[in-house]
């Protein structure tokens, strides 16, 4: 029955030792988490706060450390940084379970007596509640405050709209979502499922079942308001025959832009799997039916080059912009540009077509990219 799977679904993960799946999930979580902290530490932000909701126990069973003590490990790393911007730093953690709750307590207490340092450095609060009630209890200062929140959840309820939408409407808040994507595809269509989260599964079905978490993207996408600000990524993340996800969201470009290097950093192929999700590494052999496949970055770098061809992209505003909706860096969209000028189809001011955040939306400047032959 559909009941008892989610049960299943909601077993304790730290029974046994972390496996490979969960370690690369949480090291997408530390390694944003190592970005996002000293970006809005040095930026003098008077107070910034994380959460994690689903916070488990802190270790595994074999010491290997969870979300809770490795964002307190990032922490540590910008203590000083911390004090001589004199930022206020308020951590929440949130175990429903009341043994892992325990948990959870002891292993930061532990942490902080070994660091105290860090103690004074930090605000932490550890909570003991069901998420839907601390989640309203402390949304407010997820509205109010430069915020990265973790969802790590291993049920489906959480990923109900009235939690997103929520997210959706802040607009200094990156959050991490990590869901069991395969159980959509297993259970979507069940009216239990559809009550927390409605998803047109024959439309999702209509694609490989390694692509479900890139569907899924896309329908959450269409529950958005049309004005939305705010982004959404998918990262696969593959454990034997099941995919699993992260949803990365965030509504500030250089959020974004810090996301798209955590990705791409780790898989330089497609920047959005722990394995090779397209079989880009086929396809630099030649088909003798269908002539050379094109890598994920190969098809952007030929969108990129049509959209300058023809006038819709115009300056470097518009080719760094449009490698962030396609969930690609800067400089996958740089090294089409300087290629183009090298072919004499485009020119423009200096050697760099400045295909970066920190031109575009630091320095604010633009150069425009002229056309001399189509």
């Amino acid at each position: 029955m559909f009941c008892k799977s989610l049960s299943l679904m909601s077993k304790n993960l730290h029974e046994k030792p972390f496996d490979q799946a969960t370690i690369s999930k949480l090291e997408i979580f530390e390694d944003y988490a190592q970005a996002w902290i000293p970006t809005f530490v040095m930026y003098g932000d008077p107070m910034i706060c994380i959460f994690d909701f689903f916070a488990g126990t802190g270790y595994d069973k074999d010491g290997v450390a969870g979300s809770p003590i490795r964002i307190l490990q990032k922490l540590r790393e910008q203590i000083s940084a911390i004090f001589q911007k004199k930022v206020k730093v308020r951590v929440f953690f949130n175990e429903f379970d009341p043994e892992k709750y325990q948990q959870l307590s002891f292993a930061c207490k532990d942490f902080l007596q070994e660091y105290p340092e860090l103690g004074r450095a930090i605000e932490l609060e550890i909570f003991n509640e069901d998420f839907g009630i601390c989640f309203e209890r402390l949304l407010p200062q997820i509205r109010e405050y430069s915020s990265l929140v973790y969802l790590d959840q291993n049920g489906i309820r959480f990923l109900a709209d009235k939690y997103l939408l929520e997210l959706e409407k802040t607009t200094r808040t990156d959050f991490l979502y990590f869901v069991s994507s395969s159980y959509f595809w297993r259970f979507g269509n069940k009216e239990e499922f559809q009550s927390y989260v409605k998803l047109d599964m024959e439309e999702a079905k209509k694609r490989p079942y390694h692509y479900i978490h890139r569907s899924l993207i896309a329908q959450l996408r269409a529950k958005l308001p049309a004005d939305s600000n705010l982004k959404l990524y998918p990262y696969s993340i593959k454990k034997g025959a099941n995919i699993h996800g992260i949803i990365f969201g965030a509504s500030h470009p250089r959020a974004v832009d810090k996301f798209l290097k955590t990705a791409w950093k780790r898989n330089d192929i497609n920047g959005e799997a722990n394995f090779d999700i397209d079989e880009d590494r086929q396809k630099g052999q030649l088909d003798i039916f269908e002539g050379k496949q094109l890598t994920k970055i190969e098809s952007f770098q030929t969108r990129l080059r049509e959209k300058v061809l023809d006038g819709s992209i115009i300056d470097n505003f518009d080719a760094y912009n449009f490698a962030l909706d396609e969930a690609h860096l800067g400089s996958h969209a740089a090294s089409e540009l300087k290629k183009m000028k090298q072919e004499g189809l485009i020119d423009y001011h200096g050697r760099s077509p400045l295909a970066t955040y920190e031109k575009v939306y630091k320095d604010k400047r633009r150069i425009v990219y002229q056309i001399l032959q189509k």
